[in-house]
């Protein structure tokens, strides 16, 4: 996304605008900026209420001691001497209901023609940089479908945050250098005896059964054949750790190719572990924190409840983490003497913020929601006020087959991976579903259901509307060959010819999608995209079923090529924004749907 200022495309932030101008013209000035952050001006849930609806009387009257309504009249009154508004009335207990000139809809439709793919884009990022860590599965087996919500929620924030203008690193952080490693390099060394000839009638308790490790140990036994046997034990891991992480990184990122997810940065935490010139990344944090009074040397309470066997009341290094948010401080290093996984989480925050990093959103499972406020307080501590830290957590994703229960696996035994999924549904459908709740609420994933193509099945409802869209395109191109729909004759067509309810309800949708990119950017939900372009398309069926009933509708008028052409110009913008929306969740748009 280029740094440059894009051109405002928002209805809502225009009106905004003539709000504030507005309330200058009252010489109502003293309402201080925080308050104004606060006004609001959205679509009205019914039509019928009018085009755009304001909250601005109801959040000043307070400060200015006016009655909310009276306040409201007398902004009203103001804003109808704006050209754009043909009315503004007063509702409830001091909402304002604004009426937009007749030719508002369509003048502002040419804008979306001009934008094309880049309607909505660039609004609100800045170029700031922004880091988006998703996934980070342990290197120890393949992805299973518990990963594949938090890929596809992860990659299309990141995408979204992209739209919008920010700078965005997409980010894999490796765990590489924690006692799992150890286990997936001696279940590899199962598999490598195994390749020797050893019969190995059962895996060993505690190591990783899977037969996705028989590659790596058939690969070391044809390159190291009995070697390996004769090393010293040091030596042996250290082969076997190396290239059961390599394998399973390859592994890892041929199943994310399949979702369409290829991360920018893949940061390996032992990186953090190594000593350069003497010191790690975690030494250099722990120096760096010390003189801020954030690293000290304590005991800790034992934990409430049951006191586990290998409790230790013992003197140790600490992490002040009370005094930024967080529940208990924080031990930085075990009894014996090696570091703690949280004293490698506020060094990998640190490295992400002497990168330059202004906000950082971590994608985890709803198993790691213990985490959230000790790496706020991390972030409290190591950046202040000058860079961001949001966590999103993914709740389960539940597998059916039509209505059954689905379960196992046939290559991984114990879970369903992500490339069985996708190689049965398409990553259409596993990518769009994945967002089409929220990531905090539960997701029931039914095989049956998400390949169906019918209008109870939201990927093929949105990607419908957009085919149908260009099957409208092209019938007009063959039907009334001598009509020029190129670009430049859309933008100077006779817009004002679309007088229908449906063609304005189309335009008014459409208006939407920057004010949509903007909320979901700034709260991280990119399943709010996902809803929108829903609601679009229902609009779009919707006005196509009325013209089966009323055919001066339709969008194809032999005998009007101006009116024509005015709804092609309707109906490429109408598909610039699905494409838009479907690009930014990972989802195709296909030209013809089979």
């Amino acid at each position: 996304m280029s740094a440059q200022k894009s051109p405002l495309h928002s209805v809502f932030k225009k009106f905004e605008k003539i709000i504030r101008k507005a309330l200058q013209a009252i010489e109502i000035k003293s309402t201080g900026e925080d308050l104004l952050e606060r006004v609001v001006v959205e679509a009205p849930r019914d039509p019928a209420h009018g085009d755009l609806a304001t909250n601005v009387a109801m959040v000043l009257a307070k400060p200015l001691a006016m009655k909310p309504r009276d306040l409201a009249q007398k902004i009203a009154d103001t804003l109808t001497e704006n050209e754009a508004i043909a009315a503004a009335e007063i509702a409830g207990p001091g909402f304002i209901n604004l009426r937009l000139a007749p030719g508002f809809w369509t003048d502002h439709l040419a804008t979306i023609v001009e934008a094309g793919r880049s309607y909505g884009a660039g609004q609100t990022g800045n170029s700031r940089k922004v880091n988006v860590e998703y996934v980070s599965a342990n290197p120890t087996g393949p992805m299973h479908v518990g990963h594949c919500r938090g890929a596809v929620v992860g990659d299309s924030l990141a995408n979204l945050l992209e739209f919008a203008g920010f700078d965005v690193t997409k980010e894999y952080v490796i765990n590489d250098a924690g006692v799992q490693i150890d286990v997936l390099a001696r279940s590899v060394e199962v598999r490598y005896l195994e390749a020797l000839g050893e019969a190995i009638t059962e895996i060993p308790a505690g190591l990783y059964p899977g037969d996705y490790l028989v590659p790596i140990g058939r690969q070391l036994a044809a390159e190291y054949g009995s070697e390996l046997l004769e090393m010293d034990q040091e030596a042996k891991m250290e082969i076997l750790r190396d290239r059961s992480i390599d394998a399973m990184m390859r592994l890892i990122k041929e199943d994310l190719a399949l979702l369409n997810v290829h991360h920018d940065v893949f940061f390996s935490e032992r990186t953090l572990h190594e000593k350069l010139s003497g010191s790690s990344a975690i030494d250099r944090m722990l120096e760096s924190l010390r003189g801020t009074g954030y690293i000290y040397e304590g005991r800790l309470p034992p934990p409430k409840g049951e006191v586990p066997e290998d409790w230790e009341d013992r003197e140790q290094v600490l992490f002040r983490s009370t005094s930024v948010g967080d529940d208990m401080d924080r031990p930085l290093v075990k009894s014996d003497g090696s570091y703690t996984y949280f004293a490698a989480d506020v060094a990998y925050f640190k490295d992400k913020f002497d990168r330059g990093f202004e906000r950082m959103v971590y994608v985890l499972g709803a198993d790691h929601g213990g985490y959230v406020k000790r790496l706020k307080a991390v972030a409290r501590a190591i950046a202040g006020d000058k860079a961001e830290l949001d966590v999103l957590l993914t709740q389960l994703v539940k597998l059916y087959r039509d209505g059954e229960p689905v379960r196992m696996s046939k290559r991984a035994g114990d879970f369903v991976t992500l490339k069985e999924v996708v190689e049965e549904v398409g990553v259409d459908a596993v990518r769009f579903m994945m967002l089409y709740r929220k990531p905090e609420a539960p997701l029931d994933f039914d095989f049956v259901k998400v390949t169906e193509q019918s209008k109870d099945n939201p990927v093929f409802y949105v990607q419908y509307a957009y085919a149908r869209c260009k099957s409208v395109l092209r019938q007009a191109n063959a039907d009334m060959p001598d009509l020029d729909l190129g670009m430049e004759a859309l933008a100077e067509a006779e817009l004002g010819r679309l007088l229908d309810e449906g063609e304005v309800a189309l335009i008014r949708k459409m208006a939407e999608y920057p004010k949509v990119i903007e909320q979901a950017a700034a709260s991280d939900e990119p399943h709010r995209v996902a809803f929108y372009l829903h609601e679009l398309a229902s609009e779009l069926h919707t006005h196509w079923s009325r013209g089966k009933e009323m055919p001066e509708l339709r969008f194809i008028n032999p005998d009007d090529a101006k009116v024509t052409t005015a709804r092609m110009a309707l109906l490429t913008a109408l598909s610039g924004i699905l494409a838009s929306g479907l690009a930014i969740i990972g989802v195709s748009a296909p030209e013809e749907m089979r």
